[in-house]
Parts: C-alpha cells; structure tokens; sequence
C-alpha cells in the first residue's frame, strides 16, 4: 500500500517502505534506543533473503491516516517511558513532516535491554 495525496499539479504516492526508511532513522536518533529489531522469527529469516528495508518498523496506511509500530532495543539504565514518549513525538513528527500526511497511531514494542 501507499499513502496517495493530489493537488493541482498532480498525484503524489509514497510507498510503506520509504514510510518505514523515514521511521527508522527517526528512531535510531532518539537517545536510549540501540537498534530496531524484527517482530518475529521469520522476519528476520526473510531479511537474510531480502535486503531489509525497515527492519523492526510496521507501517500500515489507510487513505491519508498513517499507523506505525517500531520494535526496538533500548539501553539499559533508562527511563523506558521517557525513551518510549520521545521516540513515539519523534517518528510521529518526521513522518509527518516527510509525507504532509497525518500519522495516527506510533505504537512502540520494546523487544529488549542492552546493557
């Protein structure tokens, strides 16, 4: 799927995966995330295969509303919640920004602790 916008001058598409590339970075900048990883076991036996596009990142659309799960290693010694509200304002800002669509939902699953 994609997100799909037109104005005067044409039709504008943008793709789950470039979606998900724009999370991602997002994510990684925030302080006290180490790495995003894969939902599930064959995620990652599907990225062996595949180059991965935006490992440990779920973008689903719906018309113009965008929802984003981010699976993520944080670093031990932080506050969980205070990582997990900035990196949710941080993905929900720069994909906002990216697409000038609206970013419903960032929901964030913390897979685990690095020391």
């Amino acid at each position: 799927m994609a997100v799909t916008t037109s104005n005067v001058f044409g039709k504008i598409s943008i793709s789950d995966s470039a979606i998900a590339k724009v999370a991602k970075n997002a994510a990684l900048e925030c302080y006290g995330i180490v790495d995003t990883v894969s939902r599930r076991f064959t995620d990652t036996l599907h990225e062996l295969f595949k180059r991965p596009v935006g490992k440990g990142i779920k973008v689903i659309t719906s018309g113009d509303r965008i929802f984003i799960d981010v699976y993520v290693i944080i670093k031990y010694g932080v506050s969980i919640n205070a990582v997990a509200e900035s990196l949710k304002e941080s993905v929900k800002y720069k994909v906002e920004r990216f697409t000038g669509m609206i970013v419903d939902t960032v929901n964030v699953h913390i897979i685990g602790v690095k020391l």
